[in-house]
């Protein structure tokens, strides 16, 4: 008796598992841009993406500055996940639930903060030499 896998993505292969891949990547995307803050951070990706090319000297600085911005996105869809995933749960309040949420929000303000620390030393770097 052949029973049916709990995830048929992982019967795909080649490039329908890619193509499922990539439309499920879309989806959790498009979730994020429900959260205010990652749509926040996502309007100002379009601001500092280009201006990093005005203000990083050499391909590795603009890089860096890029990966930052990219970076502050990334930990914000994964705090975001936790939260989700903690909300599943169910909405009473525990130790637990509030530990993994303030955990996954710290991560997120290192994030700015090396982002912010970043483009500070960058436009530092470029102004004050």
């Amino acid at each position: 008796m052949r029973t049916q896998a709990v995830n048929p993505q992982k019967q795909r292969r080649g490039l329908s598992r890619m193509w499922h891949a990539v439309r499920f990547s879309i989806a959790g995307l498009r979730a994020g841009w429900g959260e205010t803050a990652f749509r926040q951070e996502a309007m100002a990706a379009i601001i500092l993406v280009p201006a990093a090319f005005w203000l990083g000297q050499g391909w590795v600085e603009i890089a860096l500055l890029i990966a930052s911005v990219v970076a502050v996105m990334v930990v914000e869809l994964l705090n975001t996940a936790v939260e989700s995933a903690i909300d599943r749960i169910g909405p009473e309040w525990h130790d637990l639930s509030k530990r993994a949420k303030d955990i996954g929000s710290a991560a997120v303000l290192l994030s700015l903060t090396l982002c912010i620390g970043i483009w500070t030393a960058a436009a530092f770097h470029r102004f004050a030499t």
